[in-house]
Formats: C-alpha cells, sequence, structure tokens
C-alpha cells in the first residue's frame, strides 16, 4: 500500500496552518485526485468532500484498493455529476490515511510514525487545508461544492468560513453539530480499537500491525447506524447464512451477522485504526453555531451561495430535523437556500446508492446552477 500511495497526486502545503487546537503544521502532503477537465474560463469546478472512511477517490478505480470509487453512482461520464461537462475536485482530508498528513506519517521530531502525538484536528481544520488545493489548481469561485456525512459538514463549515469560493453548494445527509446519540456511537467506535490489545495506545505500527478485531468492530458499529430499521429487515430479515438451522454456537448463524463481519474485515485492509480516532473526534468537535454569538444564523450572514439541502426520510443518523434546522438558519440569514427530503428506507447511506430521485435532483440542481454562473459572470 505504502508503493501506490507514493504515485498518487498531492501537493505539499508550505503555508503554516494553525490548528483549532493551537499548534501549527507546514510543509505537509495534501492528497487529491480529479476528474473532468477544467474548462479555460475555469468556470465548471465542483469539489467534492468526502465522509469518514472515505478518500479522495470519487469514480473510476481506485488505484491503491483497486475498488471502485465510493460515489460511483453520482460521478462520473454521463452521470449526475457529470465528468464530460465539470470538473471535479476532492482531496483526501488532513487526519486520514489515504496520501495527506496523518497519525502514521512520520514525525519529523521522532522520525517515527505520529501515532497519538499527530495534533487533533477539527472538521475547520480540514478545509483550511483543503483551501490550498484550490489555490494550486487556480480555482478562484466554484461552480459548486457538495458531500455527504461528514462531507456535508465539511460543506458547510466551508462555506461559512471562505463565503465568497462557492458560487452553488450540497450539504447532503448532515448536520450542523453532531448529536449526542452521535458521539456516543462514535466513542463506541474509539473504544473498540482502544480495547485491541494489539492497539498499544497507538503505537501498533512500531511492529507493523493493525489492530484488526478492534477496527471492525468500530466499523461494524458505524455500519449499522447508516442503515434504516426496514431497510435492514427487508434484506436480511432472520434469513440464516447458507445454513438450514442454528448451529448453537457463536459463529455467524444469521445473514446479517456475516454481513457486519465481512464489512468490518474488509475496511481493515483499507484504513488506519488511529485515523478512526482523530476523524471520528473532529466530527464530534463540529458545532458550527458555537463558533458565532449569533448561533448558527450569524454563521451563514451574508451568504451568497446559493444552498440546496437534501435529507433522506429513513436517516436516522443525521435526521431530517436536523437538515431542516439548517435550511432554517440559512432562510433566517437571507441565504437563497431550498431543500429537498428523498423518500427512501435504504437509511443513512442512500447518498452512496442507486436512489433515482436523489440522483435526479442532484443532477438538476447542478445543470441549472452551471447556466446561472455562466450567465451571472457575462454581466
Amino acid at each position: 500500500m505504502k508503493s501506490k500511495l507514493e504515485n498518487i497526486k498531492k501537493i505539499i502545503v508550505t503555508k503554516p496552518l494553525k490548528l483549532d487546537c493551537g499548534k501549527t503544521i507546514n510543509n505537509f502532503p495534501l492528497a487529491y485526485e480529479t476528474y473532468g477537465k477544467l474548462n479555460k474560463d475555469k468556470d465548471n469546478a465542483i469539489l467534492v468532500f468526502h465522509a469518514l472512511t472515505g478518500d479522495q477517490f470519487v469514480s473510476g478505480t481506485n488505484p491503491v484498493t483497486n475498488k471502485e470509487g465510493w460515489w460511483v453512482t453520482a460521478v462520473g461520464p454521463g452521470k449526475a455529476v457529470d465528468t464530460n461537462k465539470y470538473f471535479v475536485v476532492c482531496a483526501n482530508v488532513i487526519g486520514g490515511c489515504m496520501g495527506s498528513l496523518g497519525p502514521k506519517d512520520i514525525n519529523p521530531e521522532t522520525k517515527q510514525p505520529y501515532g497519538l502525538e499527530f495534533p487533533v484536528i477539527t472538521i475547520r481544520d480540514m478545509i483550511r487545508a483543503q483551501e490550498s488545493l484550490l489555490d494550486h489548481l487556480g480555482i478562484k469561485k466554484l461552480l459548486c461544492a457538495t458531500g455527504g456525512s461528514m462531507g456535508g459538514m465539511q460543506l458547510l463549515q466551508f462555506c461559512s468560513t471562505f463565503p465568497n469560493r462557492c458560487f452553488s453548494a450540497i450539504p447532503i445527509a448532515c448536520s450542523a453539530s453532531h448529536s449526542a446519540q452521535n458521539i456516543a456511537l462514535n466513542e463506541l467506535a474509539r473504544q473498540a480499537i482502544m480495547a485491541d490489545p494489539v492497539w498499544d495506545k497507538g503505537k501498533y505500527f512500531l511492529k507493523d500491525v493493525q489492530p484488526k478485531n478492534g477496527l471492525a468492530v468500530a466499523r461494524m458499529v458505524g455500519h449499522i447506524s447508516y442503515l434504516s430499521e426496514k431497510g435492514m429487515q427487508e434484506k436480511f430479515g432472520r434469513k440464516l447464512q447458507e445454513k438450514a438451522d442454528y448451529e448453537f454456537s457463536f459463529n455467524a448463524d444469521f445473514q446479517v451477522e456475516s454481513y457486519l463481519r465481512h464489512q468490518g474485515y474488509a475496511f481493515v485492509e483499507r484504513f488506519d485504526a488511529n485515523s478512526v480516532l482523530y476523524i471520528t473526534r473532529a466530527m464530534d468537535y463540529f458545532d458550527l453555531s458555537k463558533q458565532f454569538k449569533g448561533g448558527l444564523v450569524e454563521a451563514f450572514k451574508g451568504q451568497k451561495t446559493k444552498f440546496l439541502i437534501i435529507s433522506f426520510s429513513s436517516d436516522w443518523l443525521y435526521t431530517t430535523k436536523e437538515n431542516k434546522d439548517i435550511v432554517i438558519a440559512l432562510n433566517a440569514s437571507g441565504a437563497d437556500v431550498s431543500y429537498s427530503e428523498i423518500v427512501t428506507d435504504k437509511g443513512h447511506d442512500s447518498f452512496l446508492l442507486q436512489v433515482p430521485d436523489f440522483l435526479k435532483t442532484l443532477k438538476s440542481f447542478i445543470d441549472s446552477m452551471y447556466e446561472k454562473f455562466k450567465n451571472e459572470k457575462r454581466i
């Protein structure tokens, strides 16, 4: 994996970045990928922010894992985000493990991987780093920016911090702050990792091993939250896994058990345990309203970006109410905002799946914004 990571696109961010924790990083790598071509007027760029377990490989084939990109349902030639027409950019967040600066990188002071000596990061730190990528690419203003889940959180923060860099924005299935329930789920995932004896207080890298069992359980916890009760029941019910009756053991008797174990151990092969700790912590600390004395309304004050907020009816991780709260705040701030709730039983993961109404909504909004953006630039 290390040799493949050496060949991915990245920039070195030389400008010092003071993190919210008080520490400063500079001369650090930020890995990214692009799809399509940036046109002459540089008005067809779309920035995609990835979710917790995502990376910069949005579409096509991930050259590191040889798996499909995480958003192939939406991004690609002729798709909702049409790469024949638009220039799509996605960066791996700092704290991640796909080429951007993270806990498995070498600490110049100790000459060993950072591990838990890596500074605690926030969503705001992530987007400040990504602004440097836009400067590197010569993109002054994005046609659109979008992202689901943690990607949506990054987008809200990006629009608030850099109000003039997006013509339009599509936050999907997200929240302006992490709920107590979601903090609890993240803590459960972190404790699963830290309870694995191989984790060794984050120093497992010294033995070139990975706390696989803890990391797999952490992924299972997360994956349950990405599905809906109805969707899980319809897909699995109480079906047994390739057997006629109970085995009377603690092996995977049920299909749903087998599915979760598969998801958990497949995740181990592509993600770093310490990165999960850092990224989930960044999500827990996210509270956009806390950054402003006037709360969430103040966060969007003077916003010129045109918003489309999308939620899913069966998403219990980032509920329809949480998404509507963002809409209310945007309306109160005087922003241009529209809202769409997609009816589906596929839960939080709906934005990653073949949900026709969602993909149609996504495409329609982006295409309409492109025409408006071009017309506005002509005036």
